[in-house]
């Protein structure tokens, strides 16, 4: 389990390296975890001790919204002051997911199962 968790953090790791030094406007984790999954792509997929620490952290994947909780609520003047721009940013995002994720499921759906 530690050697699997120490893998997930030096991708980690190597993602933020890579973000910084380059100047890149994307999260280093974001970055580290495509280099792991090409990775893992590359070796066939991944192996029994990575599987069970990935499925031991995702059974806790609520902690971790803890965090982000919190920084809500130090916030939470901006939240007031910026109510009318964070909603309307929301639900335009929301729409846009919704509608790309719609004609990607239908140019990737087959011809005879499509809506």
């Amino acid at each position: 389990m530690i050697a699997a968790f120490t893998q997930i953090i030096l991708f980690q790791l190597a993602g933020e390296m890579l973000t910084r030094s380059l100047g890149w406007p994307m999260p280093g984790p974001v970055l580290g975890l495509l280099l792991l999954f090409l990775y893992l792509l590359g070796r066939g997929g991944p192996g029994e001790e990575l599987q069970h620490t990935s499925r031991h952290l995702l059974q806790h994947l609520s902690l971790l919204f803890v965090p982000a909780g919190t920084g809500l609520l130090l916030h939470l003047h901006t939240l007031e002051r910026e109510w009318l721009p964070l909603i309307v940013a929301l639900v335009a995002s929301t729409l846009l997911a919704m509608a790309v994720t719609a004609l990607v499921l239908k140019l990737l759906a087959p011809a005879g199962e499509r809506p």
